[in-house]
């Protein structure tokens, strides 16, 4: 297996680069660096300092390495940066794509893993109910768009260049090594804030005060899982939810949290942040009938928050 992984220097991207390697497979980084780091690129792997929308650049890449599977993590992943710039927003996430899938077709590439969103794609979730692939998504900001027309070209090129896609739609995803200093990944966000004694914030679900946002927390260890076993063709569905199907809100990560680093932090109220869905719920129980049961969040949340605490000590 030749695996090139777009995004390899960043959060996912850097654990499923360590996936290919432990599993000795050949594996390529492609990342600029923008917000992904060379510590995160494993040993072992060639890295590449590409930005996607360099299409020659990228091609160059492409024809020295040869993938056999490609799997794109690259993009740009805030919702509330997406909001601000829908244009950057659009010229990575989809003319960044274009030039990926191009060059997949160019060298032959036998399959392309797509990182979507299951977390914004389906827009509100009603509640009592989950979103299922079946579900018509309903994107409501840039970032979703984006991540839909990626999902809508891959159709498109599987039927005018035979290259075979895996899209999948992924829930809020959390774990060691995220960056806590975007505007992405609350639970990063929260370990960094918590363990330097400064408040914490949850933002408004509709006002004020209230508990926050409900959303769908799946541990970066099943997304691997996911992608690993896309890129090994064990997955039979062109498109799969990854999540856990368990709704949490911001309050309740905040105190767990809180709880698990002894903090004294204070928890703050904010207000409701452009572009973001009051509730996010997947149905994830194809995702656990194909690859087994997820990590709950109570034990990837104790996970995460001893790594950051490991960290910090360091520090």
């Amino acid at each position: 297996m030749r695996l090139l992984v777009t995004g390899g220097a960043g959060f996912i991207g850097g654990h499923l680069a360590d996936a290919g390697i432990s599993k000795g497979w050949e594996v390529c980084v492609v990342d600029d660096l923008s917000s992904g780091r060379r510590e995160n690129v494993p040993a072992g792997a060639r890295f590449f300092e590409v930005d996607i929308r360099d299409a020659a650049a990228l091609e160059r890449v492409f024809d020295e390495f040869r993938p056999t599977v490609v799997s794109h993590q690259a993009a740009q992943a805030s919702v509330a940066i997406s909001v601000r710039e829908p244009c950057l927003d659009a010229q990575i996430n989809i003319i960044g794509s274009l030039n990926v899938m191009r060059a997949c077709v160019g060298v032959g590439v036998q399959h392309l893993v797509f990182a979507s969103t299951g977390g914004a794609i389906y827009g509100e979730v009603p509640e009592g109910t989950r979103a299922s692939i079946d579900t018509t998504p309903k994107p409501q900001s840039p970032y979703a768009c984006s991540k839909f027309a990626v999902e809508k070209y891959l159709e498109a090129f599987r039927g005018e260049h035979g290259l075979e896609s895996t899209i999948l739609r992924y829930a809020n995803v959390y774990g060691p090594r995220q960056d806590p200093h975007g505007e992405a990944g609350v639970v990063a966000i929260f370990c960094q804030r918590l363990l330097s004694g400064v408040p914490v914030r949850v933002n408004a679900r509709r006002q004020v005060g209230d508990s926050g946002c409900i959303r769908d927390y799946v541990y970066v260890e099943d997304v691997v899982k996911a992608n690993i076993a896309a890129c090994e063709d064990q997955i039979p569905d062109r498109i799969l939810n990854v999540g856990t199907g368990v709704e949490s809100n911001t309050q309740q990560l905040a105190i767990h949290l809180k709880e698990h680093l002894s903090s004294n932090s204070d928890v703050t109220f904010g207000e409701f942040r452009a572009g973001d869905v009051e509730r996010s719920l997947l149905n994830a129980g194809r995702l656990v009938e194909l690859l087994g049961q997820t990590v709950t969040l109570e034990d990837g949340l104790k996970r995460t928050a001893d790594w950051f605490a490991s960290q910090y000590a360091a520090e």
